[in-house]
């Protein structure tokens, strides 16, 4: 991470916890009433975000966080969004296998989906010692290795001298933080705030299984509910690691005592017959040092999935069909290439990846249930659009 955006995490009062995944206790309870005043687009029986106390959600701190997001104006070049790797369209993933930052450096990583990352207990594909929004959303700021947006020590006055001029802004953050000066409103902690609240309220919960498990009929296909048996049933396991109201056991929220951060190598790769994957993206070994974390990943939510190919944390795999033949396989077996082993025997290889059997007509219905989690509000609500292109 950038000097300057160690820096900015040290200012701010933010979550930490131990690295190497494991659980925290967290425990928030009691009325949360005035909390869903903001308008966070999660049903009722759903538990609310854990939101951190030194950014409490505004409607003001989240249209001005919607402005940023969407504005290349925030990166070192002039170049680059938030939005430009995370599209409205694609449930706010991209199409490309990795990420190319606003210098055109190819990221290691696949970008992945921002819906519903509010209840995230960690951040990124495998990073267990970012536990929040206002953390993660630090490293592509700043970030050198790679460089995404491109802000540094070099650069930061005129990035925040470029908002400062657009008129749009002055308002924006003079509603968002009032209890500023007028002059000491326009800063990357600010910002920082405003991205995150942004993030935190793009929520989904209105797909087709949303509907059927609320009690509508007719809603979701005769496939997608054989699919839905196979999910959830102990021969295929898929609901081990995507249960849950957020379908990933990588999930949060303010009613929990404990809170669990686990990552999981599903096999994908086995370069020297001993586990090892490319250097280029290695897992959580890379924050522990742990042997044993080589090749271990965040599970992420399969809300939306649909939407979100190429998929795992390299978007080495295109389809949904070629995930379920994997995980079918007990991994992936590479036979040729800088990259070739025997994923199925990899040694740190998660216990519920042990392989399945499976037809082809029930590869078909797993795919339809999976479709069935797309929410196709979350992708057309003008509250997550552009706001720029209304601009006069």
């Amino acid at each position: 991470m950038a000097a300057s955006a160690a820096i900015l995490l040290s200012a701010g009062s933010l979550m930490l916890s131990a690295c190497g995944g494991g659980s925290e206790t967290r425990y928030r309870a009691g009325d949360d009433t005035e909390a869903r005043q903001f308008a966070w687009g999660i049903p009722q029986h759903i538990p609310l975000p854990i939101v951190p106390d030194d950014n409490p959600v505004s409607e003001p701190m989240f249209q001005l966080g919607r402005h940023l997001f969407y504005d290349q104006r925030l990166s070192g070049n002039g170049t680059q969004a938030c939005a430009s790797c995370h599209l409205q369209s694609m449930a706010f993933a991209e199409p490309l296998e990795r990420s190319i930052g606003s210098t055109g450096e190819l990221h290691p990583r696949n970008a992945q989906s921002l819906v519903n990352v509010a209840f995230n207990p960690t951040y990124t594909w495998a990073n267990p010692s970012l536990v929040t929004l206002e953390q993660q959303i630090v490293v592509p700021l700043f970030g050198e290795f790679p460089v995404e947006q491109g802000i540094n020590e070099e650069n930061r006055d005129e990035v925040l001298a470029r908002l400062a001029n657009e008129p749009v802004y002055p308002p924006l953050f003079a509603e968002a933080v009032p209890e500023l000066a007028e002059g000491e409103r326009i800063n990357f902690q600010v910002i920082v705030k405003a991205l995150a609240t942004f993030v935190r309220g793009i929520n989904s919960f209105h797909s087709d299984t949303d509907r059927y498990e609320s009690g509508e009929a007719n809603v979701v296909t005769e496939a997608a509910l054989r699919g839905r048996d196979l999910f959830f049933s102990e021969d295929l396991e898929c609901f081990h690691c995507h249960g849950g109201f957020n379908f990933t056991d990588s999930t949060a929220d303010s009613s929990q005592l404990f809170v669990d951060t686990p990552f999981h190598n599903t096999g994908l790769y086995n370069i020297d017959g001993e586990g090892a994957y490319p250097e280029i993206s290695e897992g959580i070994i890379e924050i522990t040092g742990i042997a044993s974390d080589m090749g271990r990943f965040r599970a992420p939510t399969l809300r939306n999935i649909a939407l979100t190919s190429p998929y795992m944390h390299d978007g080495s795999i295109a389809t949904l069909e070629e995930v379920i033949r994997t995980y079918a396989a007990g991994g992936r077996n590479i036979v040729s290439g800088a990259n070739a082993g025997d994923g199925r025997a990899n040694p740190f290889k998660d216990g519920f990846i042990s392989g399945f059997e499976i037809t082809e007509d029930e590869i078909q219905d797993l795919i339809a249930f999976l479709e069935s989690l797309t929410d196709y509000e979350v992708i057309n609500n003008p509250r997550f659009a552009n706001p720029w292109d209304a601009q006069p």
